[in-house]
This record gives structure tokens, sequence and C-alpha cells, in this order.
């Protein structure tokens, strides 16, 4: 990545956080209780139910319910991978991961889950210089459907790790999140040490973003995919067996792995497929490669981004040409009409729900949040359950915005 790029791509995400937290909330506080996980949550009336008015002068942050027909659990973990330094701050020892997973899980119990905490969103507002838009706790209290203490659903089911983009926290994928865990898949969002805003570690820890100068120096951007790339392959050791594994390890099946992000992280998604072969298909929401499609041997790869940056020849659009020549098994290339870098996280659907548009990203979010789920539960229908997905054979008059730019 080079200095400007990635200058221009976290200038992009200020005015996207400037568009979605431009929202007036109802009164100037919100009560929280505490969850068995140690997180924090708005209480039971913090947030309007489906049958409460959503006028936009004084409706909470939601995110869209999900569209599957299980409920959705969430455990998060705080992972030490002892094997190695972190490439960032090697003086801090271990590199160390956060990690929320959702789970299919059966109707009923289980307690409400937190956005993001109230810390970890004072940062992330403060970093933007937004704190005076949006109070962190309103922020924070953005209203979710996972749920913690909720019996996982019974049988196996696909894993799915995703990585968010560079400075971004693990939050900004969630409703994504929650709608492939409601739909049959083990969903693993991962905040990798000194690369967001501000991620909050047991303890009272906070980690900043000691990495932002750095992946700006020639080769950063490699090194941050290919430290990502161990960071995925590791989550799955925790989650699939051994020592110290996940409480519900039994639900996942091994032989059914994706991998997926956005920008970076979704560079590091194929790095992650190129070392690491239990991972069966993987996929970029606009992201730079920054490491070509080595030794794939035939697993899929889907490619998703905007139409203005990543049709082929224009801007990142060259650097996809050549990560397509590379991919030797089923590939996607779409492109989205009137779409934005951060279209493909929860950014534009807070955005919508406060009526706060940007000119220069016309598509809604509500359209925004539809057709990345579309895309990207049909892509993990087909490829980690084999169940044909038409959607991905071509245009459809449903989604006027899709291109189609290779198949």
């Amino acid at each position: 990545m080079t200095a400007s790029r990635s200058t221009a791509r976290r200038r992009a995400l200020a005015t996207a956080l400037a568009l979605s937290l431009a929202v007036p909330l109802v009164g100037g506080a919100t009560a929280f209780a505490a969850t068995p996980d140690g997180s924090r949550h708005a209480s039971a009336g913090a947030a309007p139910s489906d049958s409460e008015s959503n006028d936009k002068s004084t409706a909470a942050l939601r995110l869209p319910r999900p569209t599957g027909p299980y409920a959705v659990g969430r455990d998060t973990l705080h992972l030490v991978d002892r094997s190695r330094p972190d490439p960032w701050v090697p003086s801090a020892g271990a590199r160390e991961l956060m990690t929320s997973v959702y789970y299919p899980g059966r109707h009923g119990g289980g307690h409400p889950t937190a956005y993001t905490s109230e810390k970890e969103a004072r940062l992330l507002l403060e970093w933007w210089k937004k704190e005076e838009v949006l109070p962190p706790a309103a922020y924070a209290a953005t209203r979710t459907f996972a749920r913690t203490g909720v019996r996982p659903a019974p049988g196996r089911f696909p894993l799915i790790v995703l990585s968010p983009g560079f400075t971004a926290p693990r939050s900004t994928l969630t409703h994504l999140a929650e709608d492939l865990a409601s739909r049959g898949f083990v969903v693993a969002t991962v905040d990798h040490a000194y690369e967001s805003a501000g991620t909050a570690f047991p303890g009272g820890r906070v980690l900043t973003c000691q990495a932002c100068a750095p992946v700006d120096e020639p080769g950063g951007g490699e090194l941050a995919t290919k430290g990502r790339a161990k960071d995925i392959s590791y989550v799955i050791d925790r989650l699939t067996g051994g020592e110290n594994t996940w409480r519900h390890a039994r639900m996942i099946d091994g032989k059914r792995i994706g991998a997926g992000g956005h920008s970076i992280g979704g560079s590091a998604a194929l790095a992650a497929m190129t070392s690491d072969r239990r991972v069966r298909a993987g996929m970029n929401m606009d992201g730079h490669f920054h490491t070509g499609p080595t030794g794939l041997d035939g697993r899929p790869f889907l490619m998703l981004g905007t139409e203005t940056t990543h049709t082929p020849g224009v801007e990142d659009g060259k650097n996809w040409d050549e990560t397509w020549e590379g991919l030797d098994g089923w590939k996607r290339w779409l492109t989205v009409e009137g779409s934005g870098h951060f279209t493909f996280t929860d950014v534009p659907v807070l955005a919508g729900q406060a009526g706060v548009d940007d000119p220069e990203v016309p598509l809604s979010g509500e359209r925004s949040e539809q057709i990345t789920r579309a895309y990207i539960g049909a892509f993990y229908e087909q490829q980690l359950r084999g169940t044909p997905q038409p959607l991905l054979d071509g245009p459809t008059s449903g989604n006027p915005e899709v291109t189609f730019q290779r198949r």
C-alpha cells in the first residue's frame, strides 16, 4: 500500500464516519447494564422495538435484522499466539487478537450484546475528530441482534473468519456477521492488535494504532497482509480444536472453512488461502491486493468492489486485473454502481438511518446492506455448502447496480 492510497482511504473513512455519526438522539444519556461476557449493552428501553417509529429525529442507531432462521449467539474471545511476537510492537511480546464469534443459536434466552464498548467508541471518534458530533455512549449503544448465553443450534456448521479494514474495528462488520450466523455459519470477526483506532483488551488495556505509520512505508501493506493471514490461521486453530479451544468448537465443520474481509482484510483473506489449505473459499470487499494468488489449486475467490476504483483498468482495477489472472478456480469480479469504499460495512447502514447522504456515494445504506448480504451470503452458501446460487451466475434485474466484470 502506498502512502497516498493509505492516506486517501483513511480520509474516506473519516468522511463516512462523519456522515454516519451525525445522528440526533433522544436524551443526553443511555442506561447500560453488564452482560455475562463483561461487555456493556443498552438497557431494554434504550432501543426502539420493530413496531416503534423510525423517525430520523428520534430513532437510536440500529443494525438491520438478520434474515436467516437461526437466533444469533455471540462469544468474545481474547486470543494470544505465543509462537510469534507482535509485528508492530515486538517489545509487547506475543501477538494478541480480540475476536467476536457469532454462531447459529436456538431461539429464546441470552442477553443483548453491545455494538462496541464505550471506550473503543471514544477512541474511534477521537481518531477522526468526531467526538463532538456524537457521544461515544450513543454510538456504542447501536442496537445489535446477537445475544450472549444463547444455546448453540444442533448440527455442524461452516466457519468464516472476517478481517476488517485498516484502522477500522471488527464491529464495522457486525451486520454481515450477524446475518451469516443467522443463516447457519459460525463467523469470527477479528481485531488485530495495534491496527485499529483502539481495541480494548483484558485488564483495562487499550491498544491503539501503532501500525498506522509503518504501514505507509514501502512494504508496509505486504507486512500487514501477511501478518493478518497468520492471525486468521491462528483464529482457525483456536476455534476448531486442540488446547484452549472455543467452548462450542464441536459446532464447526473443519472441512468447510472460509475467510474474507474488507479492504486490507480482504487482501489478508487471499494471503491466508495461499498459506493455509484449510481455507476453502475467500473473498475481498474493495481491498487492494498486496500478495499474489499462488498455490490456490482451484479454490474459489470472490472480488466485490466499487465501480469507480475497481473496474478493470481503473486505479485499483489494474491491481485486481493482475490478481484475477492468477486465480485458477471458480472466481467472480463484481462491482457495485454508486458504492464507496465503506459500502460493504456497517457505516452506510447507520448513515442511512440518519437520513444523511454522501453525494459521492449515492447508493443508499439499505441497498448497501442488501447487496452485501446477498452476494457474500450466496458465495459462501455455494462454496462451503455446495448449494448452487443462481445469483452468482450473472446480472439480475433485481440488482441492477451489480456488474459482472469477469466470470
